[in-house]
């Protein structure tokens, strides 16, 4: 307890001292101790009294009867509605990343289906849902939006895994006036003086803020390995992610080394020449950025290999691979995410019926790949491209149009609560989205009932995942950064103030 104190106190100095060189001390929130679980998370920080109170919150006291909800089978309302494109790769090697996406923006336009719709320019309306189909290629991607926006008419485009897709989007957003929202696709680079446009939102988190968090998490709260190899997608997501985290490693962790620096083509299915690298460099973790199909490989080959190094990742967190390689292999992965919280993830009646409501419907269903167990929880990832796809809605909802500018209006600057309480706040300036982060490490069945804190108590029992051993990564430790080459953010902080 001694040794917690101390490591505390040296952490809120580290804080305090941030915070006073980035705004001023009247507008900053007491920090608060976030609830220990079996290690102690870190403190929360709140930037300003707006932070504290968001403009508008998850309501799942309205939620409408999800019961019927399935996204194999999802059927667009007639009539006068709201249209939205879901901009993924539907099919090709990264389909699976269109199916989750699917899955998510279908549960919130359904809910709001069940309810009635929205009230639009005076009248209730319905979301109608059209898939777009990137296949993973630029070409592609330019064709399916366009399209989309001159044939179907779109009021807005959801999207997409891979930032040089997204990239895509955002132009043809950008020259129709169509809202985009990127919800999947991380790279800082989309937002900045080059590629902004006012048309564009990134409610996701960020590569650098991503990298920022896990070096956070191993120079301010493990503070134990030191030696790092980085292994990452050799496009801009996977080099924004190594860059990130190199960022945050000389700002929070200026002691740990380098050992190794790798970046492969996406895709791959041989991992072997940069494993034998990896087994040669004396690192004790691996930093990675990859996505599925990348990251299942990359796993399973490590741990075919004997290699049994911690993987510090964002989505290495698929339990359809996870229990392929069970147990033992999974243990003590180390897991940063954008909507779960540290600590018990069920704490309020809101998140219990946002949850049930989305297990109750998953027991039901009876076709692949959605009876999976990926799509078991919607947490991690399915939680964030959830809860975003809610952003968007309310921020309709309050603009009472479609309209874009109505809806820039709104959402610049807007701050919105997640049914677990993490809040998310549209820097004005350049449309990046500010949040924390957790951290964990992955544990056995019988230890994440810390975490899954009602019946059954275990997220899945043929893998490690979420349990005693998670933290909170403050937002102020992690805001993402301003282009200064931006002239809307020019003399603005990284709060945007």
């Amino acid at each position: 307890m001694k040794k917690f104190r101390v490591s505390f106190a040296i952490l809120m100095g580290v804080f305090l001292i941030f915070a006073m060189m980035v705004y001023s001390p009247s507008t900053v929130m007491a920090q608060k101790a976030a609830k220990k679980v079996e290690k102690a998370s870190v403190a929360k920080a709140d930037s300003s009294e707006t932070w504290s109170k968001p403009n508008a919150a998850f309501d799942a006291s309205k939620m409408g009867d999800m019961s019927g909800w399935d996204p194999a089978k999802w059927v667009n309302p007639e009539g006068d509605t709201i249209k939205i494109a879901v901009f993924w790769p539907h099919s090709g090697p990264a389909a699976a990343n269109g199916e989750l996406g699917w899955a998510c923006v279908s549960f919130a336009a359904y809910d709001i289906n069940q309810r009635g719709g929205l009230m639009i320019d005076g009248k209730k309306k319905k979301i109608a849902l059209y898939k777009a189909d990137s296949m993973s290629k630029q070409d592609q991607a330019k064709k399916i939006c366009e399209r989309m926006v001159l044939q179907e008419g779109v009021h807005a485009i959801i999207g997409t895994s891979g930032s040089n897709l997204m990239k895509v989007a955002n132009e043809v957003g950008n020259r129709y006036k169509v809202i985009v929202q990127n919800v999947g696709a991380l790279s800082d680079e989309l937002q900045d003086a080059t590629n902004f446009g006012r048309y564009a939102f990134m409610s996701s988190d960020t590569t650098y803020s991503i990298g920022r968090g896990m070096a956070y998490y191993y120079g301010k709260i493990r503070k134990k390995e030191k030696k790092f190899y980085i292994l990452c997608q050799d496009y801009s997501f996977g080099r924004d992610m190594a860059e990130g985290f190199k960022m945050g490693l000389k700002e929070y962790y200026p002691e740990a080394q380098i050992v190794g620096e790798d970046y492969h083509k996406l895709f791959l299915t041989d991992f072997a020449p940069y494993l034998e690298k990896i087994k040669a460099s004396g690192a004790e973790v691996v930093y990675t950025g990859d996505w599925i199909p990348d990251a299942a490989n990359l796993l399973k080959q490590a741990r075919a290999m004997g290699i049994k190094l911690p993987f510090a990742n964002l989505f290495i967190d698929n339990p359809d691979f996870l229990v392929e390689v069970g147990v033992e292999n999974t243990k003590g992965l180390v897991n940063i995410k954008h909507f779960d919280k540290a600590g018990p993830a069920f704490t309020n009646p809101g998140m219990i019926k946002y949850y049930k409501a989305w297990n109750d419907a998953w027991q039901k269903w009876d076709s692949k790949p959605y009876k999976t167990p990926i799509y078991k929880h919607p947490m991690g990832t399915l939680g964030s491209w959830t809860l975003q796809t809610y952003w968007l809605l309310s921020v309709i909802e309050r603009a009472k149009s479609t309209d874009a500018e109505k809806i820039i209006n709104v959402w610049e600057g807007d701050t919105y609560q997640y049914p677990n309480g993490r809040i998310v706040k549209m820097r004005a300036c350049d449309h990046k989205s500010i949040q924390g982060f957790r951290i964990a490490e992955f544990v056995e069945p019988a230890r994440q009932k810390a975490s899954f804190n009602m019946p059954p108590y275990v997220w899945f029992s043929e893998a490690s995942n979420v349990g005693d051993l998670t933290w909170e990564i403050p937002a102020s430790a992690v805001l993402p950064y301003i282009d200064p080459k931006l002239d809307r953010c020019k003399g603005k902080n990284n709060w945007g103030d």
